[in-house]
């Protein structure tokens, strides 16, 4: 009775593994009927004669061998067969070549058989564990996580969730600046699941450009509703940023609605990201556009697209080449990364001595779509256009004959005046 006792305890133990470790019941069923299996194949040979009733809601197990009644000379497996004569000692009407079905209790094969029972089954917990760890995990990439710090290493950091299981934030995957300590909290985002002989790793990230593609859907409403998307994103971690939106909504500024009033959006992201600073501009599929869009805040003079090649000439004024490479080539290279172009920035020579305007300068006078049109096919500056014939921006632009002689008259008369 004692040893009934132990194995029931036995159970006990499992059933609040279980529960610390969230397996559903069924699962845990299935393991513990597995587990028991397994050790009954090792002591007899087989399982297949055994019946494992697993009783959940009272904590409990039976087991059930079957066997078949023989001849009192012909027992040849003990755990296959009994005898005539002890099958009527169950029940008198027992012949030979039926069936008995008796209970067998588990304490009785000895300690070596709980002990086996036990190391079984703490395998098939262990190794489930790391599958439903796996799967969970595997789902979730791709969003952010906060974890707590655990230990601090030279190239990566061990983190834990809210469920003590063990995350990683490599030293590769960390923005520059990063410097944390154990207990602190970590944001990142869920990057990858590896899965190498049954051992999940899973890796966040801090630097992806998906961790900051998620903090803006955290920071801005409209974002998270659908109405602004977040089309291209380019990122030199800790450095700068930049992230092209569009608007399905006429009515909302998606540059505006991502910045916020005085920055109140985009500081937390900011903050976040160690100070990082981030260019929020609007997309187009327009490329000439984009590209001129891309190198803010230089304003450009005029740019040739060769979409083939995906590369881009750019002109500026001397003074806008500085803003465009921008310290460390940060600027243009991030430029690159975002209009996916080749840009080569080329000094503006011809317009170098003399004094250009920007187009938007003669809002008065021309009509914004116009201007529009005209940046459409990359001229952004008065001289730009001028260097243009009546019938190439006739055609160019898509403009009426009488629309391009007010745009060439406009722009002569302020250079006329000079």
């Amino acid at each position: 009775m004692a040893k009934k006792e132990e194995t029931i305890s036995m159970i006990d133990t499992f059933a609040e593994f279980k529960e610390l470790k969230n397996i559903d019941k069924t699962t845990m069923i299935s393991v513990l009927e597995d587990s028991f299996r397994n050790v009954i194949a090792k002591m007899f040979g087989t399982d297949e004669n055994y019946d494992v009733i697993i009783n959940p809601e009272k904590g409990d197990f039976e087991i059930w061998r079957n066997r078949l009644v023989v001849a009192n000379d012909d027992l040849e497996d003990a755990n296959l067969q009994m005898t005539l004569a002890d099958a009527q000692k169950i029940d008198t009407d027992y012949q030979i070549g039926e069936e008995v079905t008796d209970e067998v209790f588990f304490a009785d094969f000895g300690r070596r058989a709980i002990l086996n029972l036990r190391q079984t089954l703490a395998s098939k917990i262990l190794e489930l564990q790391k599958d439903n760890l796996f799967a969970k995990y595997k789902e979730k990439i791709g969003q952010i996580i906060s974890a707590e710090v655990y230990q601090v290493w030279k190239k990566e950091i061990l983190l834990l969730d809210d469920e003590g299981n063990e995350l990683l934030l490599p030293k590769t995957d960390q923005i520059p600046t990063d410097f944390y300590r154990k207990g602190e909290t970590v944001r990142a985002v869920i990057d990858r699941v590896d899965n190498i002989n049954n051992n999940p790793k899973i890796i966040l990230s801090r630097t992806s450009p998906l961790f900051l593609q998620r903090l803006f859907e955290l920071e801005v409403p409209e974002i998270n509703d659908g109405l602004i998307v977040i089309k291209r994103i380019a990122r030199i971690p800790g450095e700068r940023a930049k992230i092209a939106v569009e608007s399905y909504d006429e009515r909302i500024d998606p540059v505006g609605a991502c910045v916020g009033m005085k920055g109140s959006r985009i500081h937390g992201i900011v903050h976040e990201l160690r100070n990082e600073n981030i260019d929020v501009i609007n997309y187009t599929a327009n490329v000439s556009l984009f590209i001129q869009r891309a190198l803010s805040p230089a304003k450009v003079s005029s740019i040739r697209v060769n979409e083939e090649e995906k590369k881009a000439e750019v002109f500026l004024r001397p003074d806008e080449v500085s803003l465009a490479i921008g310290k460390g080539g940060l600027n243009i290279k991030l430029a690159c990364l975002l209009s996916e172009y080749t840009i080569d920035v080329f000094r503006d020579i011809e317009g170098a001595d003399e004094e250009d305007i920007y187009l938007d300068e003669f809002s008065d006078e021309i009509d914004s779509w116009v201007i529009d049109a005209l940046k459409n096919i990359g001229c952004y500056t008065a001289k730009g256009v001028l260097t243009l014939t009546r019938d190439e921006l006739m055609e160019r632009a898509d403009l009426e004959e009488s629309t391009v002689d007010e745009i060439i008259k406009a722009l002569s008369a302020e250079f006329e005046e000079e």
